[in-house]
């Protein structure tokens, strides 16, 4: 069944005028008197009656075209619905460490943007917890398009790409013993108190097993979840640290000394599901992301 003769019997039965009805439809009023005829023909239903140089709509008319009213409307509105949703498929929702979200991801973001001026793509970005079992349990219930955070686990649900790394280092208070030192090894740090990770961070087990190799495991005077919380109570002279040399960690009044051994550099990775549908706009993000990192 023609649409367009749907339409145009719905607007001539409102107006019961050929005349009226055609030039409301932009159309010829030879045109709109075949398309009813052909509608008539494929119903097998006299839908108007002539009266003068008007018509009016016949008793099947006044029936079917109610249901022609309700079922355009039906369409109108999925039509409505699936613009409105392309519009928001031009929505990219990220989250990230905090480590990222500072500096690495706006910047990211912004370059992107600026790449392609063309389009009206717009970023959400989480609040999130900042810690990475968090940021990938909400991105595998599908809260994020994107998340930028370390491996959590093998699970091959997830697409994981290297995006950004960072080494070790030890931080001490500015008039800490160890901080006029040029570099340090983590057995040298083991004689003091030291603000390490909680076990729900995902440097725990890292920091556990370097340590472990040195012969020893740090006395512990604070226990915390986000790098950066750490760094802050190192500058407050609460102990020292071994945590990522994060560019944050330059605004800060600490010292801090390279750590020659053991080596370690942490990475961060872009995580995806592999099972999620990514939205052109979505995809061409991470296509931008693959290709800096490549660059």
């Amino acid at each position: 069944m023609n649409l367009y003769h749907l339409r145009y019997f719905s607007v001539l039965a409102e107006t019961e005028n050929y005349t009226q009805a055609a030039k409301m439809l932009s159309i010829t009023q030879p045109s709109l008197s075949n398309a009813i005829h052909s509608l008539e023909q494929e119903v097998h239903v006299q839908l108007f009656a002539k009266q003068g140089r008007n018509v009016y709509l016949t008793p099947a008319g006044h029936q079917f075209v109610q249901q022609v009213d309700q079922a355009l409307a039906i369409l109108d509105r999925g039509v409505a619905e699936i613009q409105q949703s392309t519009q928001r498929n031009t929505l990219i929702k990220v989250a990230g460490l905090r480590t990222l979200s500072t500096k690495w991801l706006p910047n990211t973001a912004h370059n992107f943007l600026a790449a392609h001026p063309e389009t009206d793509t717009r970023f959400k970005f989480s609040n999130d917890t900042g810690l990475s079992p968090d940021i990938i349990a909400n991105l595998r219930e599908e809260k994020y398009d994107v998340a930028f955070c370390s491996k959590v686990d093998d699970q091959n649900d997830i697409d994981y790409f290297p995006i950004a790394e960072q080494e070790l280092v030890v931080i001490t208070p500015l008039d800490h013993p160890l901080a006029k030192k040029k570099a340090i090894t983590l057995t040298e740090t083991l004689p003091y108190d030291q603000i390490t990770f909680s076990t729900r961070s995902g440097l725990y087990p890292v920091m556990q097993r370097l340590f472990s190799e040195c012969g020893g495991q740090p006395n512990s005077a604070y226990s915390i979840e986000e790098d950066q919380a750490v760094a802050g109570l190192v500058a407050n002279n609460f102990g020292i640290a071994v945590v990522p040399n994060m560019s944050s960690l330059k605004t800060m009044p600490i010292r801090i000394i390279p750590l020659t051994f053991p080596k370690w550099k942490r990475v961060f990775y872009m995580a995806t599901l592999k099972q999620h549908y990514l939205t052109p706009a979505v995809q061409q993000f991470v296509d931008f992301v693959k290709a800096q990192r490549q660059q």
